[in-house]
């Protein structure tokens, strides 16, 4: 069987540094921050004040009514949102598709955290077990994938995979992989979460996880940096239009780059953290390299997991090293989650579109918040961290990497699109 091509038609993003993508690319290549003090509740208790919060969001710019919005969790309301702008940046025409041949895979890796914190906190025992009828369908991690196919009539496949912080890379290498064998012309994909809450805040405080460098919110998230402590929480949602390359070319698309490949693999170490000696990044490389039919010296950039937690980012480098050898000296790496904070479940999407915009505009964005004296013994700092300030250099190719508690590790390669 003959593999079809697949190429990415479309993006849309609501994400701690604007809501499009225009707005977020802009920040990402000038090194903004997106956080900040929490505003979503009172934080004087809280371990961890601050975060990357989406900022002047307003559903009813995507939804006909309040009525229509109170149905969907906040992490629901940025998946449509980012589905919405995808759509429109794509062109494809939803009334003339084939319908059944476009699908939906868009995910979360919590879902409606918000929804069960305010369901459960009112519940009253003395009244019995009376919930809001949306209760259910508001925290599910797949309502996103089916909300966004009613409202296009989308009846090609339709689903949400839940992998923690891989996520919407595993959606996206679902997607790729249903278009390429012809299960579907198109697919929306990508990922939402909306998990600055107090339940949020408060269960990766209690496993330590989060930075509290509640003096200094925008220089907290600093990956490959010696004095890291943590990582800062992000929020948004952002979808990618995949497609067969015949079906865009045939409608006159817009091709912003091609995905190659994608892998998975699993560390079968930890509950939360990586292997070590990254033994599950080393496959998971390995396995989109292959699937790509690329050699490791073939990729320019690659946008790495790089959460800014002390064991991670050296477990992360370490795989560099082993799988790419001389030539991770060559490439380009950095960590955007240095500008959006950690989007657990969408953070592989917003990645995956970092990606895709460095190629198409040939330009990697920074990993901001370091210092030349604040260094790690064992981080290699002769690799190319891309600190503070983006580079303009060709980008071919490039590999974003995704890792989530459970050990589940997912990548993807995009590539400059050549017909």
């Amino acid at each position: 069987m003959e593999l079809k091509r697949v190429v990415v038609t479309g993006l849309g993003a609501i994400t701690p540094l604007g809501n499009n993508v225009a707005d977020t690319w802009h920040a990402l290549i000038n090194g903004i921050s997106g956080a900040g003090p929490i505003t979503r509740f009172d934080t004087s208790k809280s371990k961890t004040q601050f975060a990357c919060e989406v900022k002047n969001f307003d559903p009813l710019n995507y939804f006909a009514d309040r009525k229509e919005v109170r149905k969907c969790d906040m992490y629901t309301q940025y998946a449509i949102a980012s589905a919405q702008e995808a759509v429109k940046d794509s062109g494809i025409d939803a009334e003339s598709v084939n319908k059944d041949r476009v699908g939906v895979i868009y995910t979360s890796g919590i879902g409606g955290i918000l929804t069960f914190q305010e369901e459960v906190l009112e519940y009253n025992p003395e009244r019995g077990p009376r919930f809001n009828p949306f209760f259910i369908p508001k925290i599910i991690a797949d309502i996103s994938a089916g909300l966004i196919s009613i409202r296009y009539g989308f009846r090609g496949p339709n689903f949400a995979t839940v992998s923690a912080c891989a996520s919407s890379t595993n959606a996206i290498a679902d997607a790729f992989n249903y278009i390429r064998l012809n299960k579907a012309s198109a697919i929306l994909t990508g990922g939402a979460e909306a998990p600055i809450s107090v339940a949020g805040i408060g269960g990766f405080n209690a496993m330590n996880a989060l930075s509290t460098r509640n003096d200094s919110p925008q220089t907290a998230s600093r990956p490959f940096s010696g004095s890291r402590d943590g990582f800062v929480m992000g929020e948004g949602g952002v979808c990618l239009v995949l497609e067969e390359l015949e079906h865009a070319l045939n409608r006159g698309a817009k091709i912003y780059g091609e995905v190659l490949g994608a892998g998975m693999s699993a560390d079968a170490y930890h509950l939360t953290a990586s292997h070590p000696e990254g033994l599950g990044a080393i496959l998971v490389m390995r396995n989109s390299l292959e699937d790509a039919e690329m050699s490791p010296d073939e990729i320019d950039y690659i946008n790495v997991h790089g959460t800014s937690t002390p064991v991670g980012d050296i477990s992360e480098v370490k795989a560099i090293k082993e799988v790419f050898g001389e030539h991770a000296y060559k490439m380009n790496i950095s960590s955007t989650k240095s500008m959006t904070g950690h989007m657990l479940g969408a953070t592989g999407a917003l990645e995956a579109m970092a990606c895709t915009l460095s190629i198409y505009n040939d330009i990697v964005p920074p990993t901001i918040n370091h210092a030349d004296d604040d260094l790690d013994p064992e981080i290699d700092y002769k690799m190319n961290f891309t600190f503070n300030k983006a580079q303009k250099r060709t980008v071919n190719a490039a590999l974003s990497n995704t890792f989530g508690f459970g050990g589940h590790n997912a990548s993807v390669i995009i590539k400059k699109f050549k017909n």
